[in-house]
């Protein structure tokens, strides 16, 4: 499909986290998860179909932060791709939660690059809410449109702090759930269309009270992201080897007969929704799970996980050190930590487990899509994961096994059913079916209907506008 002769050149617009050649600290940190991939990938997908990107986000020049120092960057197998740093907001980094009030400078130095150099994008793709106010922002600036992808939404994360415990003050005061949802909303009104990835995330997220929109609403578009086949795929590759002896490495304390037994593997970032206690628990309390198999939680750039729980106040070191707590002394001997950093050899681990009859396990109280899952099942590991969100559409038909989060007894009779009796072959024939190949042509087809109907476009209202100003000013 022949791209160019209508779009040149298209901007995305992600302001948080960071991205550079080396993806580095890629999914390791809140701010850098499934949402950078997912946009790095597309982005990636667009230049290979012919379409000048590029991902807008932030200049850090900080010293724990190296990688995100200069104004530009490249990927060095993605030529048409351009990573460009804007600076605002001070040189430090700054989790999202603290980039609300800066977004107006951000989106006005990228006004000022484009009118430097003469050219402006013809199309801008707005990720996750602060992206998306500021595609807001740029259309009334320039009156270029954009789509908006949300990744994730603020009133279902309200409801899930509430539910947790936490005081609507101290969620106010923590995650600005009332800036975000107002950039929700606005985002959304303004958007040229709204992507999702499933259909649950349209009718079910988008219908929440506290959107202005109708999920039924035509600017819609369910396009489902994709996985990097180059990567993620069946075919050994040299680096397997490698990690067979890193394996071994984690396996020399175990018992001899839990040498050759499959795996239980974790791999989501370790965040208190992503539950992998649930998993833990199951696995403990299941003599006969327990028996056949061994559980495998994959960490990144953590070397020694009792080290890092007992010097480190993190977040990620409070859940693990839930787990070994919980672990009644099987760390080392049936429950294992993997330090896996990149893509590459996180699709090694899986296909040197795949060979054992291994599972991938995801138990999150909620997955909006579950990208890692389809990634697991392209290189042949078994799938049990949650009933939440977009997994249960995207394993409608049996390719996997579903569960519920809450529910350890329901958990440990789904493991075992994957260890003893599923056949991965479906899932790996659906795993086949997600390309960003896909997914950048059925974006570029919905850009394309956009500039061909330039009546289509909404300008923005001031006054509506403004009372995102008006509280991002109190912040």
């Amino acid at each position: 499909m022949s791209t160019t002769n209508t779009i040149k050149k298209v901007a995305f617009f992600n302001p948080q986290g960071n991205f550079d050649k080396d993806d580095s600290h890629l999914t390791e940190h809140p701010d850098f998860g499934g949402q950078l991939v997912y946009v790095k990938e597309l982005a990636k997908a667009f230049g290979e179909l012919g379409v000048e990107v590029d991902i807008i986000t932030r200049q850090i020049i900080d010293k724990d932060w190296p990688e995100f120092a200069e104004p530009f960057d490249y990927y060095p197998d993605a030529p048409n791709v351009r990573i460009v740093r804007i600076p605002f907001g001070g040189d430090k980094f700054l989790c999202k939660e603290d980039l609300w009030k800066y977004l107006p400078d951000y989106v006005d130095k990228i006004y000022e690059l484009y009118k430097s150099e003469g050219r402006f994008p013809d199309f801008v793709t707005t990720h996750y809410a602060d992206g998306g106010i500021s595609g807001v922002m740029f259309l009334k600036k320039t009156g270029i449109p954009f789509s908006f992808t949300a990744h994730s939404l603020g009133a279902w994360k309200l409801e899930k702090v509430l539910e947790s415990g936490m005081s609507r003050e101290d969620a106010e005061r923590k995650y600005k759930f009332t800036v975000r949802i107002t950039a929700e909303n606005l985002s959304m009104h303004y958007a040229s269309f709204i992507v999702c990835s499933t259909n649950q995330e349209r009718y079910e997220q988008y219908s929440h009270r506290l959107y202005e929109i109708d999920p039924y609403d035509d600017k819609f578009k369910v396009i489902p992201p994709g996985i990097n086949h180059k990567i993620f795929n069946q075919e050994p590759k040299p680096e397997d080897k490698q990690m067979e002896e890193y394996i071994e490495q984690l396996l020399v304390k175990a018992p001899i007969k839990r040498h050759r037994l499959p795996f239980i593997i974790m791999s989501s970032r370790i965040d208190r929704k992503k539950n992998h206690i649930a998993v833990v628990k199951a696995f403990l309390q299941n003599e006969h799970l327990k028996d056949r198999a061994n559980l495998l939680i994959v960490v990144r750039g953590i070397n020694n996980v009792l080290e890092y729980v007992n010097t480190e106040k993190t977040e990620e070191a409070i859940i693990l050190k839930e787990i070994v707590e919980s672990s009644d002394n099987e760390i080392g001997k049936s429950i294992f930590f993997a330090n896996v950093s990149n893509q590459r050899h996180l699709a090694s681990l899986y296909r040197v487990a795949a060979a054992r009859g291994s599972v991938f396990a995801l138990p999150a109280l909620y997955e909006p899509f579950g990208l890692a899952v389809v990634e697991a099942a392209a290189c042949g590991l078994k799938i049990v994961v949650t009933k939440n969100g977009g997994p249960a559409e995207i394993f409608s038909h049996g390719e996997g096994l579903l569960i519920d989060p809450s529910n350890i007894n329901d958990i440990a009779t789904k493991l075992l059913l994957a260890l003893e009796k599923f056949d991965c072959r479906k899932s790996v024939e659906l795993a086949k079916k997600f390309s960003w190949e896909n997914t950048a042509l059925a974006y570029l087809e919905n850009i394309k209907h956009v500039l061909a109907n330039p009546d289509s476009i909404v300008s923005v209202d001031e006054q509506r506008l403004k009372k995102f100003y008006d509280l991002i000013n109190t912040l």
